[in-house]
C-alpha cells in the first residue's frame, strides 16, 4: 500500500498544493546590530530559548550591518550572562547581512532606526520588513543601546530591554499571515 503524506492529501482535498508548503516553513526573523557581537547575539539566543519553551514555528538569525573582520567574536559579558540563562553563545562568530538573508527572512529586527536606514539602503528590496525591534513589539521606536565596552551591569539592561520586546515581537511574528513570493 503507497504511502499518502499529509500535504498530499490536503492537495487532493483541494487546498492548494503552495499553501501546504508555506505552511511547513517556519517563519523567519533577522535580528541585526552593527558588529553582530552583542545585542542581536543576546537577541538571538533569547528568541531561541522563547521559541524552544513555546514549540514555536519560527528560525531566527543574528547578522552585523557593519562586521568588523578583526572582532567577531560574542562580547564576554553578554556570553556572562546568556551562558546564567543556560545558554552558550561562546561559539558564535559574527556573520555580515547579506543579499540572501534578507531574501528568506520574513522579518528583519534591528537595535536601533541607523541600523535599520542601513538595511533599507544596502537591500531596498527590504521595505516593509524591516524595523526596529521596539516598533515592530510595540509601535514606538526605541533605541536599544550598544553595550559593547561597557560594564556588565550596564548589558544587564540591555538584556532586561531585550527580555520586555522579544516575546512581544515573537507572538506578533507567530501571528502574522505567510510571507507571498
Amino acid at each position: 500500500m503507497k504511502k499518502i503524506t499529509i500535504a498530499a492529501l490536503l492537495c487532493l482535498l483541494g487546498v492548494t498544493c503552495a499553501s501546504v508548503a508555506l505552511a511547513d516553513e517556519p517563519k523567519k526573523v533577522a535580528f541585526v546590530d552593527t558588529g553582530n557581537t552583542g545585542r542581536s547575539v543576546m537577541a538571538e539566543a533569547i528568541a531561541d530559548q522563547l521559541i524552544a519553551q513555546r514549540h514555536a514555528h519560527i528560525a531566527v538569525i543574528s547578522r552585523a550591518v557593519d562586521e568588523d573582520p578583526y572582532d567577531v567574536k560574542p562580547e564576554e559579558n553578554g556570553v556572562i550572562l546568556m551562558k546564567r540563562r543556560g545558554i552558550d553563545t561562546s561559539a558564535h562568530r559574527s556573520t555580515q547581512l547579506d543579499a540572501n538573508d534578507v531574501k528568506h527572512s520574513d522579518v528583519i529586527l534591528t537595535m536601533t532606526e541607523t541600523h535599520k536606514q542601513k538595511v533599507l539602503k544596502l537591500y531596498p528590496q527590504a521595505a516593509g520588513k524591516v524595523f526596529t525591534l521596539s516598533e515592530y513589539a510595540t509601535g514606538q521606536s526605541t533605541e536599544i543601546p550598544d553595550a559593547w565596552g561597557k560594564p556588565l551591569e550596564f548589558y544587564e539592561g540591555v538584556v532586561a530591554t531585550l527580555d520586555k520586546l522579544i516575546p512581544t515581537a515573537l507572538d506578533k511574528v507567530a501571528a502574522a499571515a505567510p510571507a507571498k513570493e
